[in-house]
């Protein structure tokens, strides 16, 4: 039996604690690659140990993407919630960063589903062999977690300001995006360059 969807503010609450979830694991992440990238290079910030430093630097990869899973169903919806509370405002109540960072997440989540459609005709493309723990499989998961990693820190330097947002919606009438029935196309939104963590 299919559960019951939740009431779109229940859904939505759920979706911004997934989201709360995602930025302290993808911080937690970062810390620990900070804290091994200050121990392991020397001070022109080369790795002391090139094959160790590349493997853990893919752990780091892989560790973000898993964290961003759960994120990953609802994050159009997050971002369509956040636009239609943000376009009930009050001005005086809008932080100007707001709509910035709302077109670096947009970005970085057509980039992101861009990634995962590659992924997938690459895996159809493996040979039978080619499973799960094969050298050959996991060389090329690791090259689409490194691919995917900037865009997934963009959400994690970015995302925050869904949650500033919606706590802003509370104190005006800002309606809730409806559930989406279908996937959306990826929005055209352009890429524009940041700083991000190395």
């Amino acid at each position: 039996m299919t559960p019951s969807t939740p009431p779109p503010n229940e859904l939505h609450q759920q979706q911004l604690q997934q989201l709360a979830t995602y930025l302290r694991e993808s911080q937690r992440v970062a810390d620990h690659w900070d804290a091994y990238y200050d121990e392991h290079t020397d001070l022109d910030g080369w790795p002391h140990d090139d094959h160790t430093y590349r493997l853990r630097q893919s752990q780091r990869d892989a560790d973000t993407a898993e964290a961003f899973d759960a994120v990953r169903h609802g994050a159009r919806h997050l971002l369509a919630t956040a636009e239609a509370q943000l376009a009930r405002i009050p001005a005086h109540a809008i932080q100007h960063r707001w709509g910035y960072q709302l077109n670096e997440l947009h970005a970085a989540l057509d980039h992101i589903d861009a990634l995962d459609k590659e992924w997938q005709r690459t895996r159809e493309q493996f040979p039978a062999d080619a499973r799960p723990g094969t050298p050959a499989f996991e060389n090329a998961l690791a090259e689409h977690h490194a691919a995917s990693w900037h865009y997934l820190d963009n959400w994690a330097f970015y995302g925050h300001a869904l949650s500033e947002i919606n706590s802003a919606a509370r104190h005006a009438s800002s309606p809730l995006a409806p559930p989406p029935t279908t996937s959306p196309a990826p929005s055209q939104t352009p890429v524009r360059n940041v700083s991000v963590r190395r």
